[in-house]
């Protein structure tokens, strides 16, 4: 059961954030949304740093010098399988007039949903392995290290969540744009159940997802969040919010690992 509330727990950021655009009449402060962009990529720098890739190392010492071997291939096949997804759904992101993907007929509405979806897709990833290496009897997670990353990514889905949804409040009314944005965190649980259920087949692996899914985060961090709140005024607050989301991540990897 607590595994279960622990994979649910980064949906809820999200349905929360969504929900914003029940209280907030107009689009999202700009100077804001520049900082919330900064802390998102800090909060997922630093998970991906202390939650999964020194875990995936920690869990090949049995290869000595070479224990950085899984996590160097998980990275890359991350960031590329992220590379991947990018090229061939088509997609939307909010600050953008131009879709990126294949050619579609999907509507605007849908495109910036998957935009958001991609993002999500690793977070879900992070989250289902650590809660694996917790299950797993040989590895050195703990039970307050596997919540302590649901919960950092559940505070950065929260302007995720308000992201999608208060753009969509002026294309469509406020119910649909909250359910909207809701659905674009249903990723998360899910791809988080797939993982659990796949490293539970093969035990070895674990290194190789944790540091997968990495650098999937790592691929969303520096090709999508990092440029846009670095673009345009105001990049001196992604830059502030970058530090807090980091530190903060840190604190909660470090006092609860």
């Amino acid at each position: 059961m607590k595994i279960i509330i622990g994979l649910l727990i980064p949906l809820l950021g999200t349905t929360l954030g969504s929900a914003c655009v029940f209280l907030l009449k107009k689009e999202m402060n700009q100077k804001l949304q520049k900082f919330l962009l900064g802390f998102a990529s800090g909060v997922m720098l630093a998970a991906s740093v202390w939650s999964l890739i020194i875990p995936a190392m920690q869990s090949s010492s049995n290869l000595g010098k070479f224990a950085f071997i899984p996590a160097a291939v998980g990275i890359a096949v991350g960031m590329l399988f992220l590379l991947f997804l990018d090229n061939i759904i088509p997609h939307q992101h909010i600050e953008s007039d131009n879709p990126e993907g294949p050619v579609s007929t999907f509507s605007e509405t849908t495109m910036l949903c998957l935009a958001v979806t991609l993002h999500n897709i690793p977070e879900g990833m992070a989250v289902g392995v650590i809660f694996a290496g917790m299950l797993s009897l040989n590895s050195d997670i703990s039970m307050a290290a596997a919540f302590s990353l649901a919960v950092g990514i559940a505070i950065q889905n929260f302007p995720e969540g308000a992201a999608v949804s208060m753009p969509l409040a002026s294309k469509e009314n406020k119910v649909k744009a909250f359910i909207y944005g809701t659905l674009s965190g249903v990723v998360e649980p899910i791809a988080a159940f797939i993982t659990i259920f796949l490293s539970s087949f093969v035990v070895s692996v674990l290194p190789y997802l944790l540091s997968f899914s990495a650098g999937a985060m790592l691929y969303v961090v520096v090709e999508e969040l990092i440029p846009e709140g670095s673009s345009g005024k105001h990049s001196n607050l992604c830059t502030l919010g970058f530090a807090a989301g980091f530190i903060l991540m840190m604190i909660l990897d470090v006092v609860f690992g």
